[in-house]
């Protein structure tokens, strides 16, 4: 095993800018950690270990993490030079011919990408198992999810591919993974990460880009690294882009924590995720906070469902056909994603305005609730990671598709509808030794508050010694 697939980002910079390594020396260990697993795992699709190599050729800018190689996700996300196929045979060829903001900002921090990892055609699920490129398996046990849609960010740095990886979340798409795979997985609030330049924001604001890391101290140093409105933003967070790292010097104030158990839709919750949950509730109790179990935030979660379903239907179509219901793109789609293109594009003006309002209305109730409690504390999904194939999309209609998807992961979507910001912490594990996260989430802008806490609980219950059978 390579013993510096152990360390975390901030660590291996720290070794490269003292002169004990050399950014080209990780780059090829870092490739050859690849090459060695991948062929199982599936977590990189497109390798492009030319460009990292010219990129520390070119010489690398001073930065907390100057050095570290890492993944993009394969959707949303430009890199010049690179493929960006989104997971879809439609776009199998497609090369980006810039860089998006948050790539250039990794550049400019030294950051080296070495590739893109793997994700469900145009990120439309909670399971990485793409028809055009094959399944990315969870490094805890290959028969099994590792999460969607940044499944291929998260099972690489959990295998120890990479120390941190680039990852989005539209509707829990970093947290759901980084449960499911025993990493920290942090939602921003909206547009602490810009999404352009291409855009001012994607599906009605919910999808927010970030990264899945080992350490809380590497999801805050990356997030002040990218963090901060981008030129031509039509409207910024009202967060603290530059700080994150600095927040976790101090523990933070005693919290009034609201622990949700019942899921807001129909469905049910697995034994061990309520068992991580109620231990988490003891844990933070022990460090001096106040948890009370309520029943729910008080939003309507079926019109939240109805409304996700359309804004990001319509999204897709749009992007896939222009708006044009006799695209031939249509047909090169797989089966469940063809029949929510077909269905977004019937759906009117009217309706989706209405989408657009649920969404909205929804932020206001979760400022409400945010008014009364500090925190939300709830299981990061219904059970550990299931078989692969049980989320995916072949073989089901449109309705079981999306009705397993929603009650795979109930918690998660009300942060990307409101903009708050959340986060997925390893701090349980199933009787089979799958790893279970806590999910918990914050008033919007309160990004940093949420940094705190989950240093103070990696100290508390630290999680980086505990390794996958597939590792390194």
């Amino acid at each position: 095993m390579d013993e510096l697939a152990k360390l975390d980002g901030i660590a291996l910079s720290t070794l490269i800018a003292r002169g004990e390594l050399g950014a080209d020396e990780v780059l090829d260990r870092t490739i050859a950690r690849i090459e060695r697993l991948n062929p199982t795992l599936n977590a990189v699709v497109h390798a492009h270990f030319d460009l990292a190599r010219a990129q520390i050729a070119a010489g690398l800018p001073a930065g907390p993490l100057a050095g570290v190689p890492m993944l993009l996700k394969n959707t949303g996300f430009e890199a010049k030079g690179m493929l960006l196929s989104s997971g879809s045979d439609l776009l199998r060829h497609a090369v980006s011919s810039r860089d998006s903001t948050i790539t250039a900002r990794y550049k400019a921090a030294g950051m080296v990408i070495v590739g893109k990892s793997n994700t469900p055609e145009f990120a439309l699920s909670f399971t990485s198992e793409p028809e055009a490129f094959a399944p990315t398996r969870n490094p805890w046990d290959i028969t099994r999810t590792a999460g969607g849609s940044s499944g291929g960010s998260t099972a690489a740095v959990a295998s120890g591919m990479v120390p941190v990886a680039n990852s989005s979340d539209g509707a829990g798409s970093t947290r759901l993974p980084a449960s499911h795979c025993g990493l920290f997985g942090f939602k921003p609030s909206r547009l602490v990460n810009p999404v352009g330049p291409a855009v001012a924001e994607a599906i009605g604001g919910m999808s927010t880009p970030h990264a899945v890391t080992w350490s809380v101290r590497d999801s805050a140093a990356m997030l002040d690294i990218t963090g901060g409105g981008d030129l031509g933003d039509p409207w910024a967070s009202p967060a603290t882009p530059g700080r994150y790292l600095a927040a976790l010097a101090a523990p933070p104030p005693r919290l009034r924590v609201a622990m949700i158990l019942q899921p807001p839709t129909e469905g049910a919750i697995a034994p061990e995720m309520l068992h991580t949950t109620r231990e988490t509730a003891r844990l933070l109790e022990s460090l001096g906070h106040h948890v009370e179990e309520i029943t729910d935030a008080g939003y309507d979660a079926n019109a939240l469902k109805a409304a996700w379903r359309i804004v990001v239907g319509v999204n897709a179509a749009q992007g896939v056909t222009g708006g044009d219901p006799a695209s031939a793109n249509i047909v090169r789609l797989e089966p469940v994603n063809q029949q929510w293109v077909r269905e977004a594009l019937a759906i009117p003006g009217t309706r989706y305005l209405w989408a657009i309002n649920q969404l909205h209305a929804t932020a206001r109730t979760m400022g409400q609730f945010f008014a009364r409690y500090d925190v939300m504390l709830t299981p990061a999904a219904a059970e550990p990671a299931p078989l692969l194939g049980f989320l995916a999309g072949t073989g089901k209609t449109l309705d079981q598709f999306y009705d397993r998807f929603w009650s795979h992961s109930p918690f998660t979507a009300v942060f990307n509808a409101s903009g708050c910001p959340a986060m997925s912490v390893p701090l349980g594990s199933s009787p089979t030794g799958l790893p279970i996260g806590a999910h918990f989430g914050a008033g919007f802008g309160r990004d940093a508050l949420l940094f705190a806490l989950a240093a103070e609980l990696e100290t508390a219950a630290p999680w980086a010694g505990r390794r996958p059978p597939l590792f390194g």
